[in-house]
């Protein structure tokens, strides 16, 4: 493989595009080899689901569209950010048993550090903010054919 790949797609924030960012994401890394079936795949599509949904939900109209990085270094590093264009950084807020929100990035965070990878939020040139996370990038071994002897 590259020693670096990218992708990128702009969103409208809208409701609707928290599903296309999510299969936009699983479809980019199925192409750098990791199966949509991976454990670790549900992990980022749950992310991912959080991070658009922040970007959608928490921007109160003031940024029309987000856009989703991801970034492959030397399969060894998988970076997928999120950037907006308004100015205010998410806050940690305390989760009520009764909230139907806020968890957010309590989730993205714990789920990112459960993957040994770590959570970025930075101020953008333009005044807005990408919320990233980098993970350890390790493809799952591939499947032994039935009936055929593991090489040593």
């Amino acid at each position: 493989m590259a020693d670096h790949l990218e992708a990128s797609v702009t969103l409208p924030s809208d409701p609707a595009s928290v599903s296309a960012a999510r299969s936009y994401v699983v479809g980019t890394l199925a192409e750098w080899g990791l199966p949509s079936d991976a454990d670790v795949a549900d992990t980022v599509r749950l992310i991912v689901s959080e991070l658009a949904t922040n970007a959608v939900q928490h921007t109160f109209g003031q940024s029309p569209t987000f856009t989703v990085d991801l970034a492959l270094h030397r399969d060894e590093h998988l970076r997928i950010g999120v950037t907006d264009s308004h100015p205010r950084f998410p806050k940690r807020l305390p989760a009520a048993v009764q909230q139907d929100n806020g968890r957010g990035m309590v989730i993205i965070r714990c789920l990112t550090a459960e993957c040994g990878g770590r959570l970025r939020v930075r101020p953008t040139r333009e005044g807005g903010k990408t919320v990233s996370i980098e993970l350890p990038w390790a493809l799952p071994p591939a499947p032994v054919a039935a009936g055929r002897p593991q090489e040593p």
